[in-house]
């Protein structure tokens, strides 16, 4: 015979492992495949500091990360342009489309002495793919230094278009 203690000790561990079955399958549901997408990613050349810097711009290299998550399909690059603060398209990084494979990794990046896009740059970017693909992450990457001061951050980029795989 089982002693109270015990019966609620093996029906807690039958609830954590339903639980977490329950939680791992629906994860797994909630995984979108896409077929396109373009991204708006926010991108900072420089930002402002403390009182230290009386309003001057503290300068940042910025390097935008795009990675294929996918292990079994490549994306393409179609767009990968760059604009300033108020909207203004200053480069295109890339002029041809651009193959990413299956887990590969690429950057492109802007420089600390290019300040043209202000606090309130961004990147556009546009892909594609063949085949329904895992979401790619793609995020840029802020760091600078300055007077033994340093800083590093990152921005997420976000959907604003897209073909979700039905």
């Amino acid at each position: 015979m089982l002693h109270g203690k015990t019966v609620h000790t093996l029906i807690l561990i039958g609830a954590i492992i339903l639980f977490t079955t329950a939680v791992t399958t629906l994860h797994a549901g909630d995984i979108s495949r896409w077929l396109n997408q373009s991204i708006y990613v926010p991108l900072y050349s420089h930002i402002y500091a403390d009182d230290r810097y009386k309003d001057k711009p503290f300068d940042l290299t910025a390097t935008l990360s795009i990675r294929n998550t996918d292990p079994k399909a490549s994306i393409v690059l179609d767009i990968v342009d760059y604009y300033d603060s108020h909207g203004k398209k200053l480069r295109s990084y890339i002029d041809k489309p651009v193959p990413v494979d299956p887990l590969v990794s690429i950057r492109y990046i802007v420089p600390e002495s290019d300040r043209a896009g202000g606090s309130g740059a961004k990147f556009l970017v546009h892909w594609r793919a063949e085949k329904p693909v895992s979401e790619p992450i793609v995020e840029s990457v802020m760091i600078g230094t300055q007077m033994q001061q340093g800083i590093s951050f990152i921005s997420q980029g976000r959907v604003i278009d897209g073909t979700i795989s039905k």
